[in-house]
């Protein structure tokens, strides 16, 4: 199943086609608001304005399973992101990465990049996963690498056609 194929809602619970970003690199993120690595959202945002035109996503995913950093409906997340990050790339529903409940999206990026010594726990919130034009996971990037770790593959996968 590529990631393409599953079924995601936006911050207003619409449905959201990830099929129709078939042919993009998409940067998938759990993101909170109350989290130290909450200043990535600036710097995912200026990633995305340099590298939107090239066919580049991300999609951030609020998540309060780590410590209760994201208190707040994802409604109220797009909200605190815009106004205090300028962010521009779709919001999404509020998700849970871990455990029974854990959204079927995040159980595939899990699934297709586990973390440090194979285990398939999302750690805390701004785990990244990069894929690929094809739907396939790249690379697991951890809640410490900023934007500038991303770049080189990022920037692979975008030559890629």
């Amino acid at each position: 199943m590529s990631i393409h194929d599953h079924d995601c809602r936006t911050h207003r619970g619409e449905p959201f086609n990830l099929r129709a970003l078939r042919g993009q690199v998409l940067l998938i993120v759990n993101v909170a608001s109350k989290c130290g690595f909450t200043p990535q959202l600036r710097d995912l945002e200026q990633l995305y304005r340099r590298y939107r035109d090239r066919g580049f996503m991300v999609l951030a995913f609020p998540c309060n399973q780590f410590a209760g950093q994201s208190p707040e409906t994802a409604q109220a997340f797009c909200a605190f992101g815009e106004r205090e990050y300028g962010v521009t790339f779709p919001l999404m529903e509020k998700v849970k990465v871990n455990g029974a409940d854990a959204h079927p999206l995040f159980v595939e990026l899990k699934r297709a990049a586990p973390g440090v010594f194979g285990t398939g726990m999302i750690k805390w919130n701004f785990t990244k996963f990069l894929v690929g034009r094809d739907g396939r996971v790249i690379r697991r990037f951890s809640p410490r690498d900023g934007a500038e770790a991303l770049i080189e593959t990022l920037e692979q996968a975008l030559d890629e056609s």
